[in-house]
């Protein structure tokens, strides 16, 4: 379980800044702050978003490959990986390009979406580095 504590991690560590950025937003793009700034502080969570989808849907997936997968139908950590990435790929995009509104009313932006594919691949890269497992004694 210390693998799905680390990406529990991650997430925290990805959520503090979210929280604080979304609670300073409105007093900036009130006041008269860079162009870039207020860009980055309208697209910063999507870029959070893509990131804590994908920790997410790992720990799910590995989870649900471990616990309720008999042994021999189990696939292999890597290809969960890639599944999370593609689930929460699919998800983001669909998103920002309004073809669902599950995260709430969306303005399309382009900016969102360069930031959600940063996101995403910084998630990729992050499952790929830590190779998050879970130990067949432990889940019992």
């Amino acid at each position: 379980m210390g693998d799905i504590l680390k990406l529990a991690r991650i997430q925290i560590g990805i959520l503090i800044p979210f929280i604080f950025f979304k609670a300073i937003r409105p007093y900036v793009l009130k006041n008269d702050y860079p162009e870039f700034f207020k860009l980055f502080l309208l697209s910063f969570p999507n870029f959070c978003e893509a990131i804590v989808g994908v920790m997410t849907v790992t720990m799910l997936g590995l989870v649900i490959n471990h616990k309720w997968i008999p042994t021999k139908h189990q696939v292999k950590e890597e290809q969960i990986y890639i599944l999370a990435i593609l689930l929460s790929a699919i998800y983001v995009i669909l998103q920002e390009f309004k073809v669902h509104n599950l995260g709430g009313n969306n303005v399309y932006d382009s900016n969102d979406i360069i930031f959600s594919v940063v996101g995403l691949g910084i998630a990729y890269f992050l499952v790929v580095r830590i190779k998050p497992r879970i130990s067949k004694s432990r889940l019992k």
